[in-house]
């Protein structure tokens, strides 16, 4: 297939957002925000607190149950200058859970404000870890993909986990212009959190409380979780013209043996609740493709950006799983890791999802070029629609369920 990304112009993908229509707080109520509704062709308004009444039973909605970081941590040298480090991901270790294990000193791939200030001085910051008094120490320790490294090590037998907590702030969005504050620690987290890595959060997610999710259950729906720890480049814009050209950021993922076999018996009906969910469920798709083509060793699970245009397009849902499942079987293991670069854009076909609940993204962004895929032209329609109805924009807006458009009626 060749890549439909090679006929895509950034600027046909831009829309104006007023500064006024992206909100900055989040609602008083989670699920209360308002739900545009797109089915059938047709776009309507409800209530997020509505959401059960849009989703039949049996079906099986996909959850990304990532927990968001404390990733911000303000640092002061002695001459006053202010440094931000903003950790991206581990690097030594590299896996997060046990970086975050770690007791004394890690290694992070890191973003720093001001940098050109630092110096190369050893940073330090006093900080209370259960109680203790801590003495966080930072050192840069050169760079590895355009990211800063900074080694951290800290005076106390507390893991870094517990200083990250101690002393980092939440990470929330570059474009809401303004200091994390007391609402964020719990607002920009959703309810269902569990695996503490993301450094921004899943915000489709953000609207679900346990109410909405009993009501759910009571319609039986199978709720399924997979873990995708969302990173900084979720925020990055289309930079080129040319779509192409753009360099999509990894994302590190975790998905179960239920997880997969649900995605067999639901046959490509699922609801993603964000877009990461959705692209970590097609990943699994394609990996299993990759794999079938003798592409891929087990032990490799990864997805560059553009392969799944480059595999075979005809394998079956069931045959591409199968193989997944022998992973599992093989693996002895009911829990895979994986990664994925992959950019789902306008003529993409979807195999495993036909609904995806998100938020209204940024003009000129991956994630709205994704939501075009999904729904072909009519993403003008539904955000023309959304800003002639006062729908809140980005992270703390509100929310929006989508179906997908057969190839052809877009």
């Amino acid at each position: 297939m060749q890549n439909p990304a090679n006929n895509l112009n950034a600027a046909e993908y831009n829309y104006e957002l007023p500064d006024e229509r992206i909100a900055g707080f989040p609602l008083e109520e989670r699920d209360k925000s308002k739900l545009l509704v797109f089915k059938n062709g047709n776009i309507t308004t409800d209530v997020f607190d509505k959401l059960p009444e849009y989703i039949d039973g049996q079906d099986t909605i996909v959850f990304n149950n990532t927990q968001v970081i404390r990733a911000r941590i303000e640092m002061t040298k002695d001459t006053g200058a202010k440094i931000e480090i903003f950790c991206l991901e581990p690097y030594k270790p590299s896996e997060y859970q046990l970086s975050f294990a770690q007791e004394g000193t890690c290694q992070w791939k890191c973003m720093v404000g001001n940098f050109r200030k630092w110096n190369s001085e050893i940073l330090q910051k006093q900080i209370i870890c259960n109680g203790i008094k801590t003495k966080l120490l930072a050192r840069w320790a050169g760079t590895c993909e355009k990211c800063h490294l900074v080694q951290f090590t800290w005076n106390t037998n507390v893991d870094f986990g517990t200083v990250l907590e101690a002393c980092g702030l939440m990470p929330i969005p570059p474009y809401l212009k303004r200091k994390p504050e007391e609402i964020d620690d719990k607002r920009y987290q959703t309810v269902y959190a569990k695996d503490k890595g993301s450094v921004a959060a899943p915000t489709a997610g953000l609207h679900f409380t346990p109410e909405v999710l009993k009501q759910l259950s009571e319609k039986e729906v199978k709720q399924s979780e997979i873990t995708l720890h969302v990173g900084a480049g979720t925020f990055k814009p289309l930079k080129q013209n040319n779509v192409a050209e753009h360099d999509m950021h990894v994302e590190f993922f975790s998905f179960s043996l239920q997880t997969v076999q649900n995605m067999i018996e639901n046959k490509g009906v699922m609801t993603a609740i964000g877009t990461t969910s959705l692209r970590a469920l097609e990943s699994i798709y394609w990996l299993g493709v990759k794999m079938l083509q003798k592409k891929s060793k087990r032990e490799d699970l990864h997805l560059e950006q553009w392969e799944c245009y480059e595999l075979p397009q005809d394998v079956s849902v069931e045959k591409s799983l199968s193989i997944m499942l022998d992973t599992f079987r093989l693996k002895k293991t009911d829990t895979l890791w994986a990664s994925t670069k992959i950019m789902i854009v306008p003529g993409y076909q979807f195999r495993i999802c036909s609904r995806l609940l998100t938020n209204f993204h940024q003009p000129q962004s991956t994630l709205l070029l994704l939501v075009s895929a999904f729904v072909g032209n009519r993403w003008k329609d539904i955000y023309q629609y959304a800003l002639e109805h006062d729908f809140r924009f980005l992270s703390y807006g509100d929310s929006s369920l989508l179906e997908l458009l057969p190839c052809g009626n877009q």
